[in-house]
């Protein structure tokens, strides 16, 4: 008697297939690779992948669920944080450790058109959480009282823009910025974790970096 069972693991193959290679191609460029390069990647045909999905957005979601809701435990983690000043810096730290290792977040973060709605609630919590810990910080005097809760997303941004630089020639180059922002927050001085790029590096950087696509 036939059996479907074989088209329905191939199905499945398929579909894991297209899954891993958009979760590489993404967390390496970025959201704006092509659903062709991604069917190409998989070995598939690009109609096989709207069969999976039914469109970009619901791969994207696919995919990003769970990341998301880790940068949601991260901030749930950040604010729970007796000491108000460590957790903005455990916020900050883990946050942009996750972007740095995946371009395609970072696009979700800042409002990709393709997760715009979806991610609407998410990005009001953890600017909820953000709030309560940008003003226990300065009650506490762990940061400036002049820096408004606007300020955090446009500090991470400044620390990606690093990231996207020195990707090729110094991937963890952004801690060592990130340690200045901090200490300009908080009005400290710490040690930095990272040398700065020695004149060859800068070089090898700037002749490697393109602009990212907006």
């Amino acid at each position: 008697m036939p059996t479907d069972a074989p088209l329905r693991r191939d199905a499945s193959r398929n579909r894991e297939r297209l899954l891993v290679a958009a979760r590489e191609l993404f967390a390496e460029r970025g959201l704006h690779v092509a659903m062709e390069e991604i069917a190409r990647a998989a070995g598939v045909g690009v109609g096989t992948v709207y069969r999976r999905f039914g469109s970009r957005e619901a791969l994207i979601a696919a995919l990003f669920d769970d990341r998301i809701q880790e940068l949601v435990a991260i901030a749930e983690d950040a604010a729970a944080e007796p000491d108000p000043g460590r957790g903005l810096e455990i916020l900050l730290e883990r946050t942009m450790a996750i972007q740095a290792a995946d371009r395609a977040l970072h696009d979700l973060m800042i409002g990709a058109p393709e997760a715009h709605e979806r991610l609407a609630a998410v990005r009001e919590q953890m600017l909820l959480l953000l709030e309560d810990l940008v003003r226990r910080a300065q009650a506490a005097g762990r940061l400036r009282p002049d820096i408004a809760v606007s300020d955090v997303p446009v500090v991470t941004l400044m620390v990606r823009e690093v990231v996207d630089f020195s990707h090729d020639v110094a991937p963890d180059l952004w801690r060592r910025y990130l340690t200045l922002l901090l200490d300009g927050l908080r009005g400290e001085r710490s040690p930095l974790p990272q040398p700065p790029l020695a004149p060859d590096e800068l070089e090898a950087a700037m002749a490697c970096h393109q602009p990212r696509r907006r």
